[in-house]
């Protein structure tokens, strides 16, 4: 099938684009390279340097293919408060022009890759027919696009799915950005012999998901024809963590034997966020396959090898005052 990956020299896009190009699949894709890489381009896919907002372009890049994921996304979710406009343009008015040159060119599946901020500060673990209730512009933004995608693609008769996947890690994964991608940021630090940064208390629960037990189930969400207008939670539920602990647990596979620095929470911090992923494990056959410690080893061999970056502070933070994050406002990261 002729397959379309936005976002595709990003961390999920790529590992999508390797899967589908491995099923013998036609891939292409795009990026506007704000959060992707080049290097993680796969040389069998087609590839255009095309903005999800520029709807023109998307539209002419889209045609003739049959399946379209969109990854692409600013997914700055703490960022997303002191920068709304930046990164809800690029989450928001992205997907809708994504999903408008999608029905243009009458492509027959349309997976949207969400977030599970959509759920907000409710009662863990999240489960598919709560009420989404984000509690920041970006998971405002995700839960909108979700909206315009139901709406265009049941009335132009396209099938989508939802896939909402929990904090997806491994290689590949940007390590240099200093807003997102907390294990990533403590491997890169604890690598430059720096401490990892803790918001608040570092009691703040999480489950984290390796890209290949991810891979698998966004597969099916396309592919599988039974398997339709579906929204579906993608990630372990069994291997909850403390930040705090998780901070120990890179300290142990990178060596570093310094203590963490604390400083003031985030505005708008969830503090506990885990799934339930009973929907998926019907539906995908999910499976956490690889466990937390072996992800942390993968993803920090990954990041040796490609060697230890300096922090890029590559997008503006719009709203500065007496809440934005010092580690921001002073690039302290």
């Amino acid at each position: 099938m002729k397959i379309f990956i936005t976002g595709i020299a990003g961390f999920l896009g790529s590992h999508l684009a390797k899967k589908m190009i491995d099923l013998g699949h036609e891939v292409s894709g795009n990026d506007n390279l704000i959060g992707g890489e080049k290097t993680n381009l796969n040389k069998k896919i087609s590839f255009f340097e095309t903005d999800c907002n520029d709807l023109d372009g998307m539209s002419k890049i889209i045609k003739g293919n049959e399946i379209v994921y969109h990854c692409a996304a600013t997914a700055h979710e703490g960022l997303s408060v002191f920068s709304p406009n930046v990164i809800t343009k690029n989450i928001f008015q992205a997907s809708v022009s994504t999903i408008t040159a999608s029905i243009q060119n009458k492509v027959k599946r349309f997976v949207y890759c969400s977030s599970m901020a959509r759920y907000g500060n409710q009662e863990t673990p999240f489960k598919e027919n709560m009420t989404p209730k984000p509690e920041d512009p970006y998971g405002v933004a995700k839960v909108a696009g979700e909206n315009v995608l139901k709406i265009l693609a049941d009335l132009n008769g396209i099938e989508w799915n939802i896939a909402v996947p929990h904090n997806i890690i491994g290689p590949n994964q940007k390590y240099d950005d200093p807003f997102r991608n907390v294990l990533s940021i403590f491997i890169n630090r604890n690598l430059q012999n720096k401490p990892a940064i803790i918001y608040g208390d570092g009691n703040q629960k999480r489950c984290f998901s390796y890209i290949d037990d991810v891979i698998y189930c966004l597969e099916k969400l396309a592919l599988d024809k039974k398997i339709n207008k579906e929204i579906i939670n993608i990630g372990p539920d069994e291997e909850e963590i403390t930040i705090n602990k998780l901070v120990e647990m890179v300290a142990n596979e990178t060596g570093f034997n310094g203590k963490p620095i604390y400083v003031a929470d985030r505005p708008k911090e969830v503090k506990f966020a885990t799934c339930n992923a009973d929907k998926s494990r019907r539906l995908l056959n999910y499976k956490t396959k690889t466990s937390l410690k072996e992800a942390i080893n993968k993803t920090a061999e990954f990041v040796k090898k490609n060697g230890v970056k300096e922090f890029k502070y590559y997008l503006p933070v719009e709203i500065i005052n007496e809440r934005t994050p010092e580690t921001w406002v002073k690039k302290l990261i």
